[in-house]
């Protein structure tokens, strides 16, 4: 009953306070406007041609040539007679993409098949995929499409987007949680009610689960602030429809959910723990900023070494941000979603129970 009163006292104090809700939006809401913001100077006034060979038939493509043509943009349908041709011509940038459909496809029986060969270099075959493959999966497609880019795909925004926005989301989810968790342990601390609280004959145990719980719950909507307007960001900085997924698939968002959403637990953890060692909310600030920023320095480090081996799975807050990069690059990592999830929160007990160590401590608490 009184882990249940502290945990009620935490999300009274959090939803009387305008300010600390506004706080928790906040991020989405920037991310939204930041990337709608680049999507838009980086496809504004530019019309795009499509040259995309065509083999057998299907309703899809009148589909993505609406999309493409109310996006303003133009396509041209070209009868694939020669593949080799077709290549060369996406190598040299004189075509866009090919795009070949199984005999009645539209049956979609256990034999359909449909293959994309895109030019991975160029912005036009990076969105004509991103169409062809959003809306592909949006007709209820139950196979996966064999896809192929030709060119370096990671001469694109899209490779330095996905390596960038794992880090940023981050971040928000620091700051999102930071403005909760600081002024519940530290400020309490610092104005001694804290103390008044440990004088009562409620477990330390209660005390610590009483501050996690609920400021995890609290910053789960920061975190999913962030994940919203990253979702709705997409379609838009990829220069695509908004009733597209921007070329992820629902999977994709999901992945990148569950990794945001993993992590919060741990990082409310590690700020209230380094909040409960400091005397004041200011030197708290202070440490929890170092931890932040080396956690983004590392994490943008990672965005750009080619290979960190499954080895980083184990590693707290950084297996996020590299199973986003992952997923965000194209690529669903499941395994290391889950497994860095599960790690992240074995390690969240494990900062409870030192917190709850902590609030035995004379020392620590009162200085003594």
């Amino acid at each position: 009953m009184k882990l249940l009163a502290l945990i009620k006292k935490e999300f009274h104090r959090f939803f009387h306070d305008p300010r600390l809700i506004i706080t928790m939006l906040l991020p989405g809401v920037v991310i939204f406007a930041l990337y709608t913001f680049i999507g838009e100077i980086s496809y504004a006034d530019e019309e795009r041609e499509y040259r995309v060979y065509l083999s057998g038939d299907s309703a899809v493509v009148a589909v993505i040539e609406q999309v493409i043509l109310e996006s303003g943009d133009k396509v041209e349908w070209l009868p694939l007679e020669d593949e080799e041709a077709a290549r060369r011509e996406i190598e040299e940038e004189e075509a866009t993409a090919i795009l070949t459909f199984s005999e009645n496809f539209d049956l979609l029986g256990e034999d359909a098949r449909v293959g994309i060969v895109y030019d991975g270099s160029s912005e036009e075959g990076l969105t004509f995929y991103s169409v062809a493959s959003s809306i592909l999966i949006g007709v209820g497609m139950r196979f996966p499409i064999e896809e192929e880019a030709i060119g370096d795909i990671s001469e694109m925004g899209t490779d330095y987007l996905s390596s960038i926005l794992p880090m940023l989301i981050v971040s928000f989810v620091f700051s999102a949680a930071m403005s909760v968790t600081l002024e519940s342990v530290a400020g309490e601390k610092e104005r001694g009610t804290l103390a008044t609280i440990l004088v009562t004959s409620a477990k330390r145990r209660d005390i610590a689960l009483g501050k996690i719980v609920p400021l995890s719950c609290i910053s789960m909507l920061g975190a999913l602030s962030s994940f919203i307007g990253v979702a709705l960001s997409m379609p838009k900085l990829m220069g695509v429809s908004l009733g597209t997924f921007g070329g992820y698939s629902v999977w994709s968002y999901l992945l990148v959910a569950v990794s945001i959403l993993g992590t919060v637990p741990l990082i409310v953890s590690l700020i209230a723990a380094v909040s409960t060692l400091s005397r004041s909310v200011k030197e708290a600030s202070g440490y929890v900023s170092v931890v932040m920023i080396l956690t983004m320095v590392i994490s943008l480090i990672t965005a750009f070494l080619p290979a960190m081996g499954d080895w980083v799975v184990a590693v707290p807050v950084l297996n996020a941000v590299v199973a986003m990069q992952s997923v965000l690059s194209g690529g669903l990592a499941v395994w290391q979603t889950l497994v860095g999830t599960g790690i992240n929160l074995l390690f969240t007990v494990l900062l409870v129970f030192v917190m709850t160590r902590l609030f035995s401590s004379e020392r620590v608490m009162f200085g003594k």
